[in-house]
């Protein structure tokens, strides 16, 4: 072969390579990587045909993911098995084979069609793709077959492109793995968000729980615009959550904007978003909430505290579901579901004109309220024991229980703080606790006035003595069914010292025993 044919054969083999890698960068899947990295292979080396064959997961299977000189139809039907074949023993060997006239060669199985008798004889070069070790497929290139042809060369040339593409491949392997494992996280995580929201994971057994959770479950699954009302701390967020989770938008976003929070002169912003240089530090355009929220649900808390400039905007957004973004002049549609919260008093509002008629009638399309903690007071025990398990574990504690003085003053107060109240005064009990009980003592002194707890103002020793003495008595004989010599134990004391103090203090234990 000339040495200026061989010197320009070359040049070529540098430059394809050269040119190789941001073709294999620039495409936006594996599939159109391969086709067009082995249009380009073909191209510089004046082949006839050229395929790409790649393994299908653990299958002995080979298929042609890549083609170049053939017809779609071929390249969908041609299949391949491991050690079949000069292409299966490429794969199987993991070696390049080079068969310089495919005529002569009986394992050439020419099932392409591209050796043709009446055209004269190929060569055929098939080299193996090789992914982190391990074989992965092969890649083969047809060229009409000449005596002087630079076989060395052609081999070299290949070996290198395929180790680019065993790269290429490798990548996508690994970004599909990434891509599944994200998959597979956020569906779990969904997963357990609508278990945790789920509504028999949400604590309350009394007639105005039972009573909101039949409303909850006839609006979860339409698309009207919810108000949800009740004081401060009685779980107006779970709610929205529970609606969302139990809807036909639930694997989609749960966007939620504390209104309250934000200040006057970003709340358009947030919930709108704005274009470049809408006001200063804008640089760049940002979504706002509703765009986020598209498909989804948006949950807007204490609605009540929009500026009626922002409430203009709200209006317009919940008739018409389109918005421009502060700044922009381009119209975004969306598709929201809003739920709002408030502790305030709308009607009122209303009436003294900072709360406009018409957004108020837009909101309250299906109105849910939240009873206060107050009002449902066989839910105060059940909340608690379910507190005292959270923040034990939470904070490594072996506090398994409430005593009968910490029971009577969790039931006898007000609770204005609502459930958030509750969950802090237990948390709070939990680190000061001292054994597997939370005592009287151990509650927050906010609970142990005289007004909520009955006590009085001053006590005497005496009185404060023979109460502990009660409390832990009522206590051990609870746990022991009024087994007085198993509780005599538990207190580390005789059974006819017990029976005596019971006696002095007024303490039936045959109340304690079971029918």
């Amino acid at each position: 072969m000339p040495r200026s044919v061989a010197a320009r054969t070359e040049t070529d083999h540098l430059s394809a390579l050269l040119h190789l890698g941001p073709v294999l960068s620039a495409a936006p899947n594996l599939k159109t990587a391969l086709a067009r990295a082995l249009d380009h292979v073909a191209d510089v080396s004046g082949a006839q045909s050229a395929v790409i064959v790649l393994r299908d997961g653990e299958s002995p299977e080979l298929s042609i993911a890549a083609a170049a000189g053939l017809t779609w139809q071929t390249a969908q039907r041609v299949r391949y098995r491991i050690g079949e074949g000069i292409i299966g023993r490429v794969v199987e060997s993991g070696k390049p084979v080079v068969v310089p006239r495919a005529s002569q060669e009986p394992l050439f199985l020419n099932r392409t069609g591209v050796h043709k008798a009446a055209a004269g004889d190929i060569s055929f070069v098939c080299v193996p793709i090789i992914a982190a070790g391990t074989t992965v497929g092969a890649l083969g290139l047809a060229q009409h077959y000449r005596a002087d042809a630079p076989v060395e060369r052609t081999l070299t040339f290949l070996g290198v492109v395929a180790s680019l593409l065993g790269y290429a491949v490798r990548v996508h392997a690994l970004q599909q793995a990434e891509r599944q494992a994200l998959a597979a996280e956020n569906a779990q995580l969904r997963e357990e968000l609508r278990e945790r929201y789920d509504f028999r994971n949400i604590i309350g057994s009394s007639r105005p729980m039972q009573a909101l959770y039949a409303q909850v479950m006839q609006v979860a699954r339409s698309q009207t615009t919810v108000l949800i009302r009740g004081e401060s701390g009685t779980g107006k967020e779970l709610i929205a959550h529970a609606i969302h989770y139990h809807s036909t938008r639930a694997t989609k976003p749960f966007i939620k904007v504390n209104c309250g929070a934000l200040p006057e002169g970003l709340v358009e912003s947030e919930l709108f978003g704005h274009e470049a240089g809408a006001f200063t530090d804008a640089r760049a355009a940002r979504k706002g909430r509703f765009e986020l929220a598209n498909g989804g649900t948006l949950f807007l808390d204490e609605v009540g505290e929009l500026s009626p400039g922002t409430q203009v905007k709200l209006l317009r957004v919940l008739q018409e579901r389109e918005f421009e973004r502060l700044g922009g002049i381009q119209t975004i549609r969306i598709n929201v579901r809003v739920i709002t919260a408030t502790n305030r008093d709308l009607e009122q509002g209303v009436k003294d004109r900072s709360f406009r008629e018409d957004l108020y009638y837009r909101l309250n399309v299906f109105s849910l309220f939240l009873p206060p903690l107050r009002d449902r007071k066989p839910d105060i025990l059940l909340l608690a024991d379910h507190f005292v398990e959270k923040y034990a574990a939470a904070h490594g504690k072996d506090v398994r229980r409430l005593a009968t003085t910490a029971i009577d003053m969790l039931m006898s107060y007000h609770w204005p703080g609502n459930v958030r109240e509750l969950e802090n005064c237990i948390e709070r009990a939990v680190l000061v606790a001292v054994g597997g009980v939370i005592h009287g003592h151990d509650l927050p002194p906010s609970l142990q006035t005289a007004e909520v707890s009955g006590t009085l103002p001053r006590m005497s020793l005496v009185h404060a003595t023979d109460a502990l003495e009660t409390d832990l008595i009522q206590d051990a004989l609870k746990t022991s069914r009024g087994n007085l010599a198993r509780a005599a134990r538990l207190l580390d004391t005789t059974e006819r010292i017990l029976a005596y103090k019971a006696r002095k203090l007024g303490i039936e234990i045959r109340r304690f025993r079971p029918e």
